[in-house]
């Protein structure tokens, strides 16, 4: 329906115009494209639905987008126009973005959810992964530590390993990468593409079996000419939520008096008078600081005639929380298209990027692995981190405590920084052959650097190793490159009722990596920090690996009336990782779909808009094992010739020719519901999977010379259900929207090489063991402490047990407790019972209001930081549930902390039920409040809106650590977050994940 207004113009001129456009309740459609066609001239509806342009008289305006059926309007003299879209029937006709290529909505018949990369702006984040969290189901995403560009740990419907980790293949405009997309500026994404199930992701192979991302970036649509920056600055703050609760000067100096006194020992002078503290040093405060946050983006859209280009310039920069901590990028994008002739088209990306990482030292992780969070914490609060002069002390210590540094000056002393260099770049042909017959090809390049230098100097020192101490610096620097080569055929053919969509092609990948690594020592003073002023060399290293992978891939999707849709695929793989007798590996995937609600019995229930059942059945594989594990690797030996050593190499391993690659059989089901012209759908799936040929060690006979082998004999299941669902609850002048999903997920080990021997992580702390689920926390059963001497007399004892003690079950029956695996037992599983994400989007004419949560139920966390700070010797600052512990029968404590006599605490620092912690949370990851300005018509500005941001706003949860979504997995000697699906839900304290406060801006001209 169209409704203009006359208006007199000169004949033959180009003349303005202008106008709105609605649907079909009167309410404005926002990035409408208005194109004249037959040319690029156009521009988009701003968010009260107005337009403005001038065209040349007699023009045809197209007025289209997605959902809505497209509309052509001849202007003639009407220059103010009033456009109503209808909504399109076949609203889903919409195109996703799948494996190799594009394919409508309404026919994909895998698990692919697909997220618009608008649907993501606002969020102050270094990373898109991060803006993910809470979006897509069967996804879990996790911050495990806040340390400035960190990369996010991401899992895909639980997918598990025993010895390679479980991130995703992320793919990038068709080039799948190295590594992930933590530096790829988020501005420059246009989508991003979910492939769950081994349909829609068994054309990449023998890397599928974690998921892939498909990440495409912007490029220029018709009709766009325009300018767009967006700017935010903010503030990050630590909440007081999840602080560690350590004693103050004088509670410190009361519990060590009382130590000394209950094991009959002198006290020390400085604890003899507690009363004389206050406060004293809060170290984990003295740490942090508000930090500011900044990014900065600016994109050029240009299409005109054959020509079209999208450029990005940004600028990011995150002062960590933690004192002399911070991330800054620099980024460019130029994506850039020519068509030759109709038939022939060039296609270009180039996308630098610079980042800069200063991480002064380890923050996170244990303090035996040089945590500097956990050390710090442990330190007394009696010595004070600066002086009264101002001067800062070089120890933080006491009378029978641990040595310490200043913790405030070393981590500000300590330099390191990691410069990192990547270009990711692809350039493509295409050429129509015949009509239908199109052929492709790629050539595509990941290149990257990375230089790390860290100088401590003699000042700096670490727990154990107070200051002064040898200055020290290692320099690490590594590239790398990655080329492939991609060469596919297309054909496209309707026969009536009949369509067929075949895809066939080779690919050719090669990487390599070179890494060299030196460590000195003895500078001459703290002053000069280059390696040559050092004379002692410490240690140094080089590595080189190297991998190519050759492939052939055929699909064939058939659909027929447009109602029943058939889809097959198969690629076969070449990799150098694994044996000579096992270096290919074919991956087929076929699926299904039934388009119900076109059916002729359907139109009488008026209620479903649409209706699809689908199912799907493939094979991928895991190949991300490391380069060389299939041959019989040499190590450095000596041997002694005629009384004189000499340098040798001797075999340390044995080789495996069979070795070849984990495979993941998948079976999906789904269903994909429309009600009420769709303004309710649902999506529903579940998936069984099955890994074998997992990697593992079998034991052989020693008489070989080795104790064991790599081979493929391991095998775990998987399976869950995935629900989705997407509401319209309001849609006229007030719009409120939910997008709501939920995934249930679990697994079971069914195989662990020829014995089904259990692997024991962690440090003994996790257990993986058939029938059961991978990686679950292994320890004592706590039962409280011996209350008295006839608790003590009829219970089961440890050697050092006495009343006060920390009392376990025992589990063999025996009568006696052993710190062995005979008295352990399963005392908690790390994994989400379900995971679930709700977005809920409101806006009223131009303010906007986005709230985004997440969350996790039924997971446990281990937290393996109380090991010390509830370490009774009296050897560090302990936390303050330390004050309720058991002093005598008359007075218990709360029955759960034991008594600090001296040669029995040490059962009480193994693992154990009191360390672990229900993990279930709910997030409030984001909440954006935003306001679109109203424009006059007929100005440059084509959309101004500002907004302010909260991230990380709540964070509800029982679990008293700092991050409940540690249950990502960590490195006990680091701490960082990462894919061991062994590991998982294990806190050894970690970077904090800060709140953030953003105001930001968005301008658009044209």
């Amino acid at each position: 329906m169209v409704e203009a207004k006359p208006s007199s113009v000169v004949p033959n001129k180009a003349i303005p115009v202008s106008g709105r456009v609605v649907q079909a309740d009167g309410t404005p459609l926002t990035g409408v494209t208005v194109v004249v066609k037959g040319t690029t001239t156009g521009t988009a509806t701003d968010p009260d639905g107005s337009f403005s342009l001038e065209v040349p008289e007699g023009a045809t305006l197209t007025f289209s987008f997605v959902g809505y059926v497209s509309q052509e309007v001849t202007v003639g003299t009407k220059t103010v126009l009033t456009i109503t879209l209808q909504e399109d029937s076949k609203a889903l006709d919409e195109v996703v973005v799948v494996a190799y290529g594009t394919q409508q909505k309404r026919a994909v018949t895998g698990a692919v959810q697909e997220v618009q990369g608008k649907e993501l702006a606002d969020i102050p984040v270094a990373q898109v992964t991060q803006k993910l969290q809470g979006k897509l189901a069967g996804v879990q995403i996790n911050q495990g530590t806040g340390r400035p560009g960190e990369g996010m740990q991401v899992r895909i419907r639980g997918q598990a390993s025993i010895n390679a980790q479980g991130q995703p293949l992320y793919v990038v405009d068709g080039f799948p990468i190295v590594g992930d997309i933590s530096n790829i500026n988020p501005d420059e994404i246009e989508s991003i593409s979910v492939l769950k199930d081994a349909a829609s992701a068994s054309l990449y192979g023998s890397r599928a079996a974690f998921g892939v991302v498909l990440v495409q970036t912007k490029r220029a649509r018709a009709g766009q000419n325009n300018l767009s920056v967006n700017a935010f600055y903010g503030v990050q703050q630590v909440p007081q939520r999840g602080r560690p609760d350590m004693l103050n000067a004088q509670e410190f100096a009361q519990f060590q008096k009382e130590v000394y006194e209950f094991n009959n020992k002198p006290v020390p002078a400085e604890y003899q008078d507690p009363s004389q503290y206050g406060e004293g040093t809060d170290w984990y405060k003295v740490l942090l600081r508000q930090a500011p946050i900044q990014n900065y983006s600016i994109s050029l859209n240009s299409n005109r005639d054959k020509f079209s280009t999208a450029a990005t310039l940004g600028f990011f920069n995150q002062q960590g929380v933690i004192l002399n901590s911070g991330y800054n990028r620099f980024s460019a994008r130029l994506n850039a298209d020519y068509n030759f002739t109709d038939k022939l088209k060039f296609s270009l990306n180039v996308a630098p990027t610079y980042a800069i990482n200063n991480g002064p030292t380890t923050t996170d992780g244990v303090l035996w692995g040089g945590g500097a969070i956990m050390s710090a914490i442990l330190t007394s609060p009696i010595a004070p981190y600066k002086n009264p002069d101002g001067s800062l002390p070089l120890t933080a210590t006491g009378a029978g405590l641990y040595p310490n540094p200043n913790w405030y000056r070393t981590i500000q002393e300590i330099e390191a920084k990691t410069r990192t260099t990547r270009l990711l770049s692809n350039a493509s042909l295409d050429y129509e052959i015949l009509k239908g017959l199109s052929a492709r090809t790629t050539i595509n390049i990941d290149l990257g650097q990375s230089q790390f230098y860290r100088f401590s100097p003699s000042t700096a020192g670490q727990i154990f190793a107070p200051p002064p101490q040898k200055a020290t610096a290692q320099a690490n620097n590594s590239s790398y490159y990655s080329w492939l080569s991609e060469n596919l055929l297309t054909y496209r053919k309707t026969l009536g009722d009949h369509a067929f969509d075949v895809l066939g092609g080779y690919t050719v990948q090669k990487f390599r990596s070179d890494a060299l690594s030196i460590a000195k020592t003895d500078f001459p003073d703290d002053r000069v920090h280059t390696l040559n002023a050092a004379t002692t060399t410490s240690s140094s290293s080089g590595d080189i690996q190297e991998w190519s992978l050759l492939s052939y891939l055929a699909r064939v999707n058939y659909d027929f009336k447009g109602k029943y849709v058939l889809s097959a695929s198969i690629r076969r793989d070449g990799s150098s990782r694994f044996g000579s007798n096992n270096k290919w590996g074919n991956f087929p995937s076929i699926s299904a779909g039934w388009i119900v609600s076109d059916e002729s019995f359907m139109p009488q229930v008026a209620a479903v808009s649409f209706l699809k059942l689908r199912s799907s059945y493939g094979l991928t594989g895991n190949n991300n094992i490391g380069n060389y594990p299939y041959y019989a690797l040499l190590s450095p030996a000596n041997y002694v010739f005629n009384n004189s050593l000499a340098n040798g190499r001797s075999l340390n391993s044995l080789p495996n020719l069979n070795l070849g690659w984990e495979r993941t059989k998948q079976l999906d089901f789904g269903v994909d519901i429309g009600l009420f012209k769709n303004r309710i759908n649902f999506t529903y799936d579940y998936y069984h999977k099955d890994t074998d040929g997992l990697l593992y060690s079998v034991a052989i006979p020693n008489e070989s010379g080795f104790n064991s082998l790599l081979t493929n004999l391991g095998e775990f299941k998987f399976w869950g259900h995935e629900f989705a669902i997407n509401t319209q609850n309001f849609v006229h002048d007030f719009k409120w929207n939910t997008n709501l999903n939920v995934s249930f997920n679990d697994n079971r080990v069914e195989r662990l090489g020829n014995t089904d021997a259990p692997i024991y992580g962690n440090t003994n702390t996790t257990i993986t063991r058939v029938g059961e689920r991978i990686g679950q926390f292994w320890g004592f059963q706590a039962q409280g402490v011996y209350r008295n001497a006839e608790d003590l007399n009829t219970s089961p004892k440890y050697a050092t047990s006495a009343v006060g003690t920390i009392k376990m079950k025992d589990i063999n029956g025996d009568g006696v407790i052993t710190n062995t695996n005979d008295d352990k037992t399963v005392i908690g599983n790390p994994w989400p019972k379900f995971l679930f994400g709700i977005t809920n989007n409101f806006s009223y004419r131009n303010i906007d209001l986005s709230i985004v949560s997440s969350g996790s139920y039924g997971n446990d966390i281990m937290n393996r930081s109380l090991e010390s700070t509830q370490n009774l010797d009296g050897v560090f600052n302990v936390d303050r549930k330390v004050l309720n512990r058991w002093r005598s029968e008359q007075d218990p404590g709360n029955g759960i902390i034991p008594s600090v006599k001296a040669g029995t605490t040490d059962l009480a620092r193994s693992p154990n039920t009191n360390w672990v912690s229900d993990g279930s949370y709910l997030t409030i990851k984001n909440i954006t409040l935003g306001y679109n300005i109203p424009l006059k018509e007929g100005q440059h500005l084509r959309n101004v809106r500002v907004y302010g941001s909260i991230q990380q706003a709540f964070v509800f949860t029982s679990y008293q650590g700092a991050n409940p979504e540690v249950s990502a997995g960590a490195n006990p000697q680091s701490g960082s977050s990462g894919g061991d699906a062994l590991n998982q839900g294990i806190d050894w304290t970690a970077y904090p994940v800060p709140r953030t406060f953003t105001l930001g801006i968005n301008v658009g001209l044209q």
